[in-house]
């Protein structure tokens, strides 16, 4: 099976044919696709989480297409199609995870002529593989946050030079939004490093280290789960046993967007064991933006911690 990088780029394994049903869509004329007819600038970003931050930092003068924005729906099941390859055909500026998360994003680029200014969150980032393996997850990082929201109004201002002066304001305005919610990490830090947590699977594992959290999970529970392979005996029993009244684990945060039935078994067993369970997601909840979200992660931490 596949893990939440390659899961989702395996989805999208038929790209190379919609190149042919949409070659047209891409090659069209060299010159400037910056703006649509209303005179916005066309983004696309592969989930709603940079594409918010992208309407945060373009306001007004862009217009963002999410490419994967329901929030009740595994992000590592989707399914490109032609209308996908369409909305990135037109864009001037394309933001990607990266990491192997969204590897569909690449190649639809590609597919358009490799036109759009692209910003690629992982890069960004700067974060490099631990053991071998990178966490892609990067949204959970503020740091990184702030830094693609910097480079998207780089590459808008790029596309739409007028607006350059109002795309960095707006990326220094989402940053200051940010500062609270890291005031926060940071006190959390100051009570709480060195407690226990859980995880199904390594989504929210920059905040909790932020924080100063030990995730206490058993690697071959995690790593299975995120591979979507059976997980060993021996690691499910120790993953249960985190939550027999030991007191080792302060909380379970739960991937609520990818379960399976090692993933119900930790579940289960956390509530029976009066554990916290913390269901955390890789797409915005409805009606809410990033910083609300993340600061209804943290409200949700913190309750488990003080509980």
């Amino acid at each position: 099976m596949l893990n939440s990088s390659s899961r989702l780029a395996a989805a999208v394994c038929g790209a190379a044919a919609l190149a042919v049903a949409l070659s047209a869509c891409g090659g069209g004329s060299s010159g400037s696709r910056s703006a649509t007819a209303g005179g916005k600038v066309d983004v696309v970003a592969a989930t709603d989480v940079w594409g918010d931050v992208a309407k945060q930092v373009g306001g007004d003068r862009a217009d963002v297409t999410s490419i994967i924005s329901d929030p009740n729906q595994d992000p590592h099941g989707y399914e490109a199609n032609t209308r996908t390859q369409l909305a990135i055909s037109k864009a001037a500026v394309v933001i990607e995870n990266g990491g192997g998360y969204d590897d569909f994003m690449a190649r639809m680029v590609k597919t358009a002529g490799g036109r759009a200014k692209v910003v690629n969150a992982v890069q960004v980032s700067g974060k490099k593989p631990v053991g071998g393996d990178l966490n892609e997850h990067v949204w959970y990082d503020f740091g990184t946050a702030e830094k693609v929201a910097g480079a998207v109004a780089d590459r808008l201002a790029e596309a739409d030079p007028a607006g350059a002066a109002e795309y960095r304001r707006n990326a220094a305005a989402f940053t200051a939004k940010l500062k609270p919610l890291q005031q926060r990490e940071a006190r959390l830090k100051k009570e709480y490093a060195g407690r226990g947590i859980a995880v199904t699977e390594p989504v929210p594992l920059y905040m909790t280290q932020a924080i100063g959290l030990v995730d206490r999970t058993p690697e071959a529970f995690s790593h299975a789960v995120e591979e979507g392979d059976d997980v060993p005996v021996g690691a499910l029993r120790q993953t249960l046993g985190l939550f027999a009244g030991s007191g080792k684990v302060s909380a379970l945060l739960y991937n609520a967007q990818a379960a399976d039935a090692a993933a119900g078994e930790a579940e289960h067993a956390a509530k029976a064991g009066g554990v916290a369970v913390i269901p955390v997601t890789e797409t915005l909840p409805a009606g809410q933006d990033y910083q609300s979200w993340m600061s209804a992660n943290l409200d949700h931490i913190s309750a488990a911690l003080k509980g």
